[in-house]
């Protein structure tokens, strides 16, 4: 088969594999950030006496890179925290202004908040992959820094964050790239988001009987070549490393929340246990929150999601005040 004719296919399989992650995301409910039954106890007072925003501001040359920045109107403090919150959207969909209420919230709380868009996998743009996307997401942080410092608000350490494809986005910013940030990264806390790319754990997709199906989606995914010989005989790992947050965790590694559906048809349920495992092995500070009858929405444990709320503000307050 020539390179060409290899290329065609895997965009084909990621095409197909990534669509199916949109249909079911849209199946199921809506992200519990976005619908919360607690919402008038989680509730957020905002208008122009608390923050001001700023949107579309650019990171880079590419049509997706730019972010919004949400500011205290209280500019008077020595130093802020950052939070960046990237968007959920199955890596094919979704924008940063889809998190407008979380995104206020954080700043209502006496944060700098930021929205980040990257440029999604789709027809358009094949070569685009949770690779690519993971390193326009680290190329926006330093913009974002800046262009707060020149709001006068000096930054001197962050969280980030996300949910689904946000959050698969900042687990791997949080444990492989914290290193050189330009800010030192105090926490993780996410949602739903593939923590590891083990093919016999997504079984929802068939990629533990479908050495050719796995081989599809995690090139597309890991923007490099995998064969259904390297799935076969479990030989893939390199490849998809920069991708896959649980072989980033060290004993160094930040604080991290986590929250995941027991059902979850989407982000497999089974690949956020070597997340776990890892997070174990290294004794780093975590909590894990399992919605015993939620899939990838999270939307029949309102126990659990009120605690996921509650231990969100309780990580921003014992690590980035």
């Amino acid at each position: 088969m020539s390179k060409k004719a290899g290329k065609k296919g895997r965009v084909m399989w990621g095409l197909i594999y990534t669509g199916t992650f949109i249909l079911t995301f849209m199946a199921s409910a809506i992200f519990k950030m976005t619908y919360n039954p607690h919402a008038k106890a989680m509730a957020y007072h905002w208008d122009d006496t608390v923050g001001k925003i700023y949107t579309d501001l650019s990171y880079g040359q590419g049509e997706a890179n730019k972010f919004d920045l949400y500011v205290p109107v209280d500019s008077g403090k020595d130093s802020y925290g950052l939070v960046v919150y990237l968007h959920a959207g199955g890596f094919t969909s979704g924008d940063k202004s889809e998190d407008a209420d979380m995104l206020k919230r954080l700043c209502s709380m006496g944060y700098v908040a930021a929205g980040v868009n990257y440029t999604l996998f789709s027809g358009e743009n094949p070569e685009a992959s949770v690779y690519s996307q993971s390193m326009e997401i680290k190329a926006s942080i330093p913009a974002i820094v800046e262009e707060t410092e020149k709001l006068g608000y000096h930054l001197n350490r962050m969280a980030v964050s996300g949910g689904s494809a946000g959050g698969c986005l900042a687990l791997i910013y949080a444990y492989r790239d914290a290193e050189t940030s330009p800010l030192p990264v105090k926490m993780v806390f996410e949602a739903v988001g593939p923590a590891s790319f083990h093919h016999k754990d997504w079984k929802c997709y068939g990629l533990d009987k479908s050495p050719e199906a796995a081989a599809g989606l995690f090139s597309t995914m890991a923007g490099r070549e995998i064969t259904p010989e390297m799935i076969a005989a479990d030989d893939y790992e390199d490849e998809v490393r920069d991708i896959s947050a649980d072989l980033w965790i060290n004993d160094h590694s930040v604080p991290t929340l986590c929250a995941y559906g027991k059902y979850d048809k989407v982000c497999p349920f089974d690949a956020s246990k070597h997340l776990l495992r890892a997070l174990e092995e290294h004794n780093v500070p975590y909590d894990y929150i399992e919605f015993p009858h939620s899939g990838h929405g999270l939307q029949n444990d309102n126990a659990q999601s009120l605690e996921y709320m509650e231990k969100m503000e309780e990580y921003l307050r014992t690590y980035l005040e």
